[in-house]
């Protein structure tokens, strides 16, 4: 519908009254805010007169700067464009259909050049003129090495750099460089061509004096482990393989590290004979090391006043010990360490421990005390985008596109279930790189020219918050107002590596503590006498208050009649959370029935069912690896990086905490997607079944419905009413099919085209497709839900109401072996296929069950203490 004249934005006034709530929630000083209803009128976007884009990280990345003279705080906003915005259901599609879309998003992300070009024709001739032009290099080298060494006595040691140029096993096999150079310390091969790892292995572990050898980014390291075992074995003297330290590493690598070794004077020392007295600066940084070598101490190296630790385990030095030895440097000032890390997870309580330290990871110890900043992310390794040449574009694209996201959700009443909106900013908003410390500050803007949400264009606005001057980079804090109570340090994972041992480590004491657990099903405190029918001896039928349709609509009992006044009601049976709030207002007493228990959100929503199945048997084999991510992403990373290292399986189900129907979703092998979607509101990660049991080659689910009359005693109904749920594609674990809602979900009561099978036809089915008997499973299941509803009886005592009857629905997923798996339990469930398909009990005496008959059978059992239908648990 078309807007009135009188509705458009106009003035200030206007835009300020009609915009005031997204103006505050923007965090923009007011001071600008005429300043941008001046642009936004205008359709101004001047940020191309005050900024430019520069590549970076060799073409991986851009970086803005400012082009114009100065910038000061607060005193100009910009207006950024969005390049793309879309609902994540809708990335793919978008990505393949839109004209122009991918090529603009594959360049803005810098995926679209390929790292490994096709070389044909003249380049080929090209390639091999380099080929003769490098082997006469690589000898040249060679024999000036050979020089040097006759030149210091037959017995010096030799050093030799071969890096990038080239050389193949063929090559390597001509050098004959054990014979050359008998005494070679150090050989760096960095960046060649070498791949067979029977010739490499036999050519270097004849040079058996080797301390450091570099084989880096050559093909033959994708032999495996073995390769570099039968490495170590050979040269049981190397002490530096790859870069990283080994075992057996000692002085010399520490020397070399430190600048007292190198090419200019690599004579091999006995050990004890070096001295390291004059290094002021060590750098020991991404070496792996686990523990540190005796010569590291302040009686060895009095001068030390520079020392970075970044990217080693240190995970054979207690915290204290560690930290009490580098308290003993008096004349350390500068130290580079993980945090989280080998010192702590705090910077503030390491500057406690070593208060000699003036910078800590390059940041003043003054300013992170004042701050009291725990995490210092100034030199964290950005992640970057990985691609093959022959991945096509749009997958790349998907990759990548997590590291440049930004999200809103609209707050229209109407679309208050719908996902949230993700964007992808212009190329001067993406250019924008994180820092702790930015000097600019984005947010996403809805413009509503026309006075209505209807009308919005979205765009994101950039202003500095310090004085900037020409040439500066210009940068964000991608965590703005997130700190480490909300998991700062462990968010920043979706875009820098992080140090994985801290998070291995987390994950590790995580899971000890889980398997320590053991369950011993809940005792009552008291002999609690067997709940009974609840029908007055007066032979008045029960009044009943409701929402539910079916319950208007089925309740057809004469034990039962339906009343419009709660206050009158024997029975209260409500879709709605009959709060203390609830009561007060429809006048409700404490002996009205009411079919919800106290703290049953153990139970039903998502984050609080794992949680109280983990507090009372640990990790049982029904409840897939789960985490909250507002608390446990620490955990989640290192159960990620784990599977990573173990080659495993590392597919997860991101499902908010109390959405039903789906909502907000998402199935992805992509870390830095899943700590991106934390963004869209609070969710559990699950680790997904990828496994699962299939029907004529699609995935299912199974609804379970079950009836709570008591904790105290636990008298728990399963209903011989349940039903099957299908996805509509076959089932698929290719990459782009976590896109396809019918593929990967089954609820298709809202999304997709539902298909109803019924039961008993389903069990038959799946009996002779997979060759098992459903009375096994179904064994299995009903076990399965007991222990679900013994775990909150464990943990919250607190449930039990003797006024409290409930329906529960739980959702059941079998894997490949049959097993189940829990997937949720839902409050007051949508019984609609229960009440208008007529089914047939599959065990027992198989006796039909009319649709009709559903609700009566419901509350005969929570009521009238009938078993019609139902099997006690």
């Amino acid at each position: 519908m078309a807007s009135s004249p009188s509705s458009r934005i106009r003035t200030f006034e206007d835009f300020a009254r009609v915009h005031a709530i997204l103006l505050a929630a923007s965090g923009l000083p007011p001071s600008l805010h005429r300043r941008l209803f001046l642009k936004l009128s205008s359709d101004t976007f001047d940020g191309g007169d005050f900024f430019a884009v520069e590549p970076c990280d060799g073409g991986r990345r851009r970086r803005l700067v400012l082009s114009a003279a100065s910038l000061p705080e607060h005193s100009d906003v910009f207006l950024v464009d969005h390049a793309w915005s879309f609902r994540l259901p809708d990335a793919l599609k978008q990505l393949r259909e839109v004209p122009g879309l991918v090529e603009r998003m594959a360049a803005l992300m810098c995926v679209d050049v390929d790292t490994e070009p096709e070389i044909e024709g003249s380049e080929a001739e090209d390639e091999a003129e380099a080929e003769n032009g490098t082997r006469e290099s690589m000898l040249e080298i060679v024999q000036r090495e050979v020089s040097r060494v006759k030149e210091r006595g037959s017995n010096s040691a030799a050093w030799l750099e071969l890096e990038e140029l080239g050389i193949d096993d063929e090559m390597l096999l001509s050098l004959d460089l054990s014979a050359k150079l008998p005494n070679l310390v150090a050989l760096n091969l960095w960046g060649n061509k070498l791949r067979d790892a029977d010739t490499v292995v036999q050519e270097i572990t004849k040079c058996g004096r080797l301390r450091a050898l570099w084989l880096n980014d050559n093909p033959v390291l994708q032999s495996g482990d073995h390769f570099g075992k039968a490495i170590l074995d050979g040269i049981p003297g190397l002490e530096i393989f790859n870069s990283c330290f080994t075992r057996n590493y000692g002085e010399w690598a520490l020397g070399f590290c430190g600048g007292i070794i190198g090419a200019d004077n690599p004579d091999s020392f006995e050990e004890g004979s070096l001295s390291f007295e004059s290094i002021t600066t060590l750098d020991l940084s991404n070496r792996s090391i686990h523990n540190l070598h005796k010569v590291f101490s302040p009686a060895k190296m009095p001068a030390l006043s520079h020392l970075n630790l970044r990217g080693n385990p240190l995970d054979e030095i207690p915290v204290g010990e560690l930290l009490k030895l580098l308290g003993g440097f008096s004349c350390l000032q500068e130290l580079e360490v993980d945090i989280p890390g080998p010192l702590g997870n705090s910077a503030v309580k390491i500057l406690e421990s070593l208060p000699n330290i003036s910078l800590l990871n390059g940041v003043s110890a003054s300013i992170i005390v004042e701050s009291g900043k725990h995490i210092i992310d100034s030199a964290l390794q950005p992640r970057l985008p990985e691609w093959t040449p022959a991945e096509p574009l749009v997958d790349r694209v998907i990759s990548a596109m997590w590291l440049y996201l930004m999200t809103y959700r609209l707050a229209d009443e109407e679309k208050i279930d719908e996902t949230s909106v993700w964007y992808v900013m212009d190329e001067l908003g993406s250019a924008l790189r994180h820092s702790d410390d930015a000097n600019f500050r984005v947010a996403p803007f809805l413009y509503m020219p026309e006075g209505k949400l209807a009308s919005a264009v979205s765009f994101s606005i950039l202003w500095p918050t310090r004085d900037v001057h020409c040439g500066e980079e210009c940068t964000r804090d991608y965590l703005f107002g997130i700190g480490e109570d909300k998991q700062r340090s462990a968010r920043l994972t979706a875009w820098f590596h992080t140090p994985e041992n801290y998070f291995i480590q987390e994950f590790r004491k995580y899971k000890q503590q889980l398997e320590s657990k053991s369950f011993c099903p809940p005792t009552p405190t008291i002999e609690a006498p067997a709940t009974k029918s609840i029908l007055p001896s007066d032979g008045r039928a029960l009044r009943v208050f409701t929402d539910i349709p079916q319950v208007e609509e089925f309740l057809r009992r004469p034990e039962f009649v339906l009343t419009t006044d709660p206050k009158d009601a024997d029975i209260i049976w409500t879709s709605l959370q009959v709060d203390q709030e609830v009561r007060n207002a429809l006048g409700l007493n404490d002996h009205q029935y009411v079919n919800q228990f106290p703290f049953e959100a153990c139970l039903v929503m998502k984050h609080h069912l794992a949680e109280t199945i983990h507090k009372a048997q640990g990790s049982p084999e029904w409840l897939q690896p789960t985490y909250n991510l507002e608390t446990q992403l620490s955990y989640l990373i290192g159960d990620y990086f784990v599977r990573k290292r173990d080659g495993l399986n590392n597919l997860w189900i991101l499902k908010p905490w109390n959405m039903a129907r789906t909502i907000d979703t998402t199935v992805t092998g992509d870390l830095t997607a899943i700590i991106r979607l934390m963004e869209t509101g609070p969710k559990i990660c699950q680790k997904y079944i990828e496994c699962p049991a299939l029907f004529r080659g699609k995935k299912f689910d199974l609804r379970y419905i079950v009836l709570l009359r008591s904790l105290q005693p636990f008298e728990l109904f399963l209903s011989h009413v349940f039903w099957v749920r299908l996805a509509n594609n076959p089932y698929t674990l290719e990459k782009n099919s976590f896109f396809e809602y019918e593929t990967h979900f089954t609820v298709m009561n809202y999304i997709g085209r539902l298909n109803h099978m019924n039961t008993p036809d389903f069990v038959r089915e799946f009996e002779e497709e997979h060759k098992v008997k459903w009375r096994d499973i179904h064994q299995r299941i009903q076990e399965m839900i007991r222990r679900v509803f013994e775990s909150a009886a464990a943990v919250h005592p607190e449930m039990h109401n003797p006024y409290a009857r409930a329906m529960y629905g739980v959702d059941v997923m079998l894997d490949h072996q049959f097993m189940p798996k829990i997937l949720e339990v839902t409050y007051c469930p949508d019984c609609t296929r229960a009440c208008k398909y007529d089914t047939e009990a599959i065990l027992g005496n198989q006796d039909v069950i009319k649709g009709r008959d559903f609700i009566n059978m419901v509350f005969g059992c929570l009521f009238l203490d009938e078993l019609k239908h139902v099997t006690p648990l």
